[in-house]
């Protein structure tokens, strides 16, 4: 597995088809339009926080009064179902905390599962100014 982030428009997606050639561009799925199930068969997922906030607006995840409830198996069933795969996201844990209980429960489920696939992730990528940083290395 391979991760990929860095903040909005910074240029992780064309840092990861430029570094990633075992995915071809027909591979990538998008997670703001993809199926919920294609994560378990793609090469590549691009906006993976989206896909997370799709998550998160289904029954399996939401809200319980003003505390998040946790889909911790998202990234154990990534792992276990489809452990090479390349993921793009956008950090979205920087900034004001917003004052919506929503949006407060997505940032926090999307830094959660991250963080569980970036610990098994042989190789993760921070990508600035189009310019990719070397977090983690095989």
């Amino acid at each position: 597995m391979k991760m990929i982030i860095g903040g909005a428009w910074q240029g992780q997606l064309i840092w990861a088809k430029e570094n990633c050639p075992e995915v071809t561009d027909e591979q990538w799925i998008d997670g703001k339009t993809c199926e919920l199930e294609a994560i378990f068969t793609c090469k590549g997922i691009y906006d993976f926080h989206e896909y997370v906030r799709r998550h998160m607006m289904t029954e399996s995840l939401g809200l319980e009064g003003d505390h998040p409830v946790i889909f911790e198996k998202l990234a154990e069933e990534i792992i276990q179902r489809n452990p090479q795969i390349v993921i793009v996201s956008d950090e979205i844990g920087y900034g004001l905390v917003p004052v919506d209980a929503f949006e407060r429960a997505y940032r926090e489920q999307v830094g959660r599962v991250c963080t569980a696939l970036a610990g098994f992730s042989e190789e993760v990528v921070r990508v600035v100014m189009g310019i990719g940083n070397h977090i983690k290395e095989k």
